[in-house]
């Protein structure tokens, strides 16, 4: 592996890998290219979902996709048709499996595992220099998909974590094509709480418990919920547990980050603490296959990398006001969410959700959702200030 690339990538995540097998694409013109990843071997422990047609980036990769999907709320829920963009499940080693082979065959682009960063990235010269267990790496680009350290409670608006298992249950007691995106729980003060279950057969699903909440919420606390979700969701039945999976989402970020030493353009900051996520919903995958085509192109014709792009400024807003409703008075989370699934054309929804929203969209979500509390947060928003 040489020493001295044109680009070095931090991180050999979703992010990092997306950018990598966009460059790949280029064969013999893709620049010279370090990953580091500090993991040693790839497992199957996570998964990304999305909505899309057959030509949504991984689509035909995807492990499952439903054609419909419900939301329960207190006994009572609403099924949305999301027959014509489906809703897909890509299965981490589908997505590892490809960028591991789309590298393998492009020589002057090196994947290292079990290679965490040293030392931070210095600019000097020129050039980016930091230490790695290889030793000392140089590169002309940085693409940085680390996560930075929180310092602070308000640096992020609502967290999202959850814990899940996929299992399988001896009785048939899934639907296969209808995945439950959110079945609430019980409502407690200081967090928004629900099942997610992806069905992969009559008897197979993969389950999750999952919060919003100001803070993040321990692997211990979400498995005693997720183990009686799972025992209420197959009836008595028996069950085997196959894998599991966990996850840590921002949800609205409200800090800046802080630059490298000489950070310039030469440098790019993305992932999931960069933009890559959804403020309001923590989806992120397609966002990022947007962006990694965007920095690829970005790379060869300007041979500078780009980060995520800014969103929308009514779509940020209304993201940030929701959030904010939601952090305050979380009890009331299901009810909007209901509305939100009940009132707007399933195809405004999907659009929405997915970051294709129009105006007309946006309206139409903002009519459904009832008016007290945002009218209520912005009021207390102008008192304080």
């Amino acid at each position: 592996m040489p020493n001295d690339v044109e680009l070095l990538i931090l991180g050999g995540g979703c992010a990092g890998l997306s950018l990598a097998m966009q460059l790949a694409k280029l064969g013999p013109r893709a620049p010279s290219t370090v990953i580091l990843e500090r993991r040693p071997v790839y497992v199957n422990d996570r998964t990304w979902c999305f909505w899309g047609d057959d030509k949504t980036p991984f689509a035909l990769q995807a492990q499952h996709q439903w054609s419909s999907f419900k939301v329960l709320n207190a006994g009572l829920g609403v099924q949305v048709d999301c027959a014509a963009t489906p809703y897909r499940m890509l299965a981490a080693e589908q997505f590892y499996t490809a960028a591991v082979t789309a590298l393998a065959a492009v020589p002057q682009m090196h994947l290292r595992m079990k290679s965490p960063v040293v030392s931070e990235p210095q600019f000097s010269n020129g050039r980016w220099h930091l230490t790695s267990p290889m030793g000392t790496l140089s590169a002309k680009m940085l693409v940085d998909t680390r996560p930075p350290h929180i310092t602070a409670k308000e640096d992020v608006l609502l967290w999202q974590s959850f814990y899940g298992f996929e299992i399988e249950s001896s009785e048939p007691v899934f639907e296969p094509n209808c995945a439950e995106l959110m079945n609430f729980s019980t409502a407690k003060p200081e967090r928004v709480a629900f099942t997610y279950t992806l069905p992969l057969s009559h008897k197979r699903a993969l389950v999750e418990f999952t919060v919003f909440a100001a803070a993040p919420v321990t692997v211990e606390a979400l498995t005693i919920e997720l183990e009686n979700a799972i025992a209420q969701r197959v009836k008595g039945a028996t069950f085997t547990v196959r894998r599991s999976e966990q996850g840590l989402l921002p949800m609205g970020l409200n800090f800046p980050l802080s630059p490298f030493s000489g950070d310039g353009p030469s440098c790019a900051r993305v992932g999931l603490f960069a933009g890559a996520a959804r403020p309001a919903t923590g989806y992120a995958f397609q966002r990022i296959q947007r962006w990694a085509i965007g920095c690829a192109q970005a790379i060869v014709s300007d041979r500078l990398p780009i980060g995520h792009p800014k969103d929308p400024v009514l779509q940020t807003w209304m993201d940030t006001l929701f959030l904010k409703v939601v952090r305050r008075q979380p009890h009331l989370a299901p009810a909007l969410f209901m509305a939100m699934f009940s009132q707007v054309a399933s195809h405004r929804v999907i659009r929405f959700l997915g970051d294709g929203g129009s105006l007309v969209d946006y309206m139409a979500m903002a009519w459904a959702l009832p008016s007290g509390p945002f009218l209520r947060q912005l009021l207390s928003r102008c008192c304080r200030s």
